[in-house]
């Protein structure tokens, strides 16, 4: 055997070396053991009946509770286990395992002497506000250290994880690497402005350089991804934009992603909507695991939520169609039947109310709108040369899902330095020289690339089935919203 093989004898498996949780025990049921040793979580709900109580457990690990059992053989068990208040903490030790196949839950546990084999960790206040009853999420939101302790907000955290968990593995199967650009950063990505400006206490930026925080991280991955072909990262983004609404958050995760060696936007709307369908299948397939039965007005229900994937992974390809034809189609529409708040007019960006009118009532699917008009997108984005006069196009996507809106967006990037400086120069933009750096990759072995940006809260949101994607995020921040926390 060698040194290493020796050393690392015994670290193999983490068995025995972190505590036994819910889920590992859902995992031996084909197999269970007689007893468990210990077992640790939060009390759910305890019910009485004359000789018997049942604890129901949670600890965070899945969707289950766990059952305990515990016959009762004197008062002071009874009183005891009156005491017992939803929300403490406990541990459980020496535990039967009983298989109960015909009931919901497939075993339950069992213990003796409950004043000796359980006990009390972590108490509760007389105010602790979980109480076993339905909840709505406006007011889970006002109790940010204690709200994911819910069924539902609990399963949402884990689903998130899941999501993040599926896109990494589709990526690595498609060559990808993962890379690590900076938050701090001195560029606007988008040109818009609306940055988060970073200050040491003196208040001198970043050693005396104005310093922003990121929106996005696709300049820096250029750089990255002109040395790998393939790379793609998952790292928060700021944006100082004053919409507060539930599609909008200051602070939000983005998977961002670029490719070397392509030139055509339908290549990567095809990849796009092949990584996201994979993606949704790895899911599908854990559904009843993932997805919690819940029936309340904030949240679609799980039956909703599985037409909602279906439609993702209908065998019928998502709907394309130029933002030229969309303005076409929306002006038609608008001629019938006024939008509420904005008219569509070539030249201006497409508003939610459009793109959810696209997505839900003219396609019924997903769509991906193509080549928006130059000034409606970034600096970078690749110029269509077939543009006509007046009218010019850039090689560009927004995803629109159904419910939704834009989901995902990206471009080819423009490769030429002498167009992407004339573009700066046009909007002008780079007064500071502070995008000199990007602008020399075009001089130094550039390529033809191009890639994207997912917002990875709304993604979890209309999989998920919740309304406002603050509830996607552990601790949301936005226009509205307070940094207490």
């Amino acid at each position: 055997m060698s040194i290493f093989k020796t050393a690392l004898r015994g670290y193999s498996t983490t068995q025995g070396l972190l505590p036994t949780t819910i889920k590992s025990l859902y995992k031996q049921i084909s197999n269970p053991p007689q007893t468990v040793d210990q077992i640790n979580g939060w009390v759910k709900s305890v019910r009485l009946l004359k000789k018997v109580g049942f604890i129901d457990l949670q600890d965070g690990s899945c969707l289950n509770a766990l059952k305990v059992v515990v016959p009762i053989t004197q008062l002071e068990e009874t009183e005891f286990l009156k005491s017992l208040k939803t929300g403490q903490s406990v541990s459980v030790t020496g535990a039967l395992w009983n298989n109960t196949p015909q009931r919901e839950q497939p075993f339950e546990l069992k213990i003796a002497d409950p004043l000796n084999t359980l006990s009390v960790t972590g108490d509760v206040s007389n105010s602790y506000p979980l109480q076993k009853k339905a909840h709505s999420i406006p007011f889970l939101r006002s109790l940010p250290t204690l709200k994911h302790r819910t069924t539902y907000l609990g399963s949402l955290l884990r689903f998130r994880s899941a999501i993040e968990h599926a896109i990494s593995e589709t990526l690595e199967s498609d060559q990808f690497i993962k890379v690590a650009p900076p938050i701090l950063t001195s560029s606007d990505c988008e040109g818009a402005g609306e940055l988060f400006k970073v200050a040491s206490t003196s208040g001198d930026g970043y050693f005396g350089k104005p310093t922003f925080l990121t929106v996005s991280a696709q300049l820096h991955l250029e750089i990255m991804a002109l040395a790998l072909s393939r790379c793609y990262s998952l790292i928060p983004c700021f944006r100082a934009e004053k919409s507060d609404t539930n599609r909008h958050l200051s602070e939000f995760w983005m998977l961002e992603l670029e490719m070397c060696f392509i030139d055509d936007v339908h290549k990567l709307t095809t990849f796009v909507e092949s990584m996201l369908r994979r993606v949704v299948k790895s899911c599908y397939d854990r559904i009843d695991e993932l997805i919690p039965q819940v029936d309340f007005r904030d949240s679609l229900s799980k039956e909703e939520i599985i037409e909602r994937w279906n439609l993702l992974l209908s065998p019928k390809p998502w709907a394309n169609i130029t933002y030229t034809d969309a303005i076409e189609i929306l002006i038609e529409k608008h001629k019938k039947e006024p939008f509420p708040k904005y008219e569509p007019i070539w030249g201006e960006s497409l508003q939610t109310e459009h793109e959810k009118w696209l997505a839900d009532k003219y396609f019924n699917s997903p769509v991906f709108v193509t080549d928006y008009p130059r000034d409606c997108k970034a600096f970078y984005m690749k110029l269509n040369t077939d543009s006509p006069a007046g009218r010019e196009t850039v090689a560009c996507f927004d995803l629109l899902f159904p419910d939704m809106g834009e989901v995902v967006g990206g471009s080819i990037r423009e490769d030429s330095y002498q167009l992407i400086f004339d573009e700066v120069e046009r909007r002008n933009m780079n007064r500071s020289g502070e995008l000199d750096w990007y602008l020399s990759l075009r001089k130094e072995g550039t390529v033809s690339h191009g890639g994207f940006g997912l917002g990875l809260e709304r993604f979890v949101s209309y999989l998920y089935g919740n309304h406002n994607i603050r509830d996607a995020i552990p601790f949301h921040r936005s226009a509205s919203g307070n940094i207490n926390l």
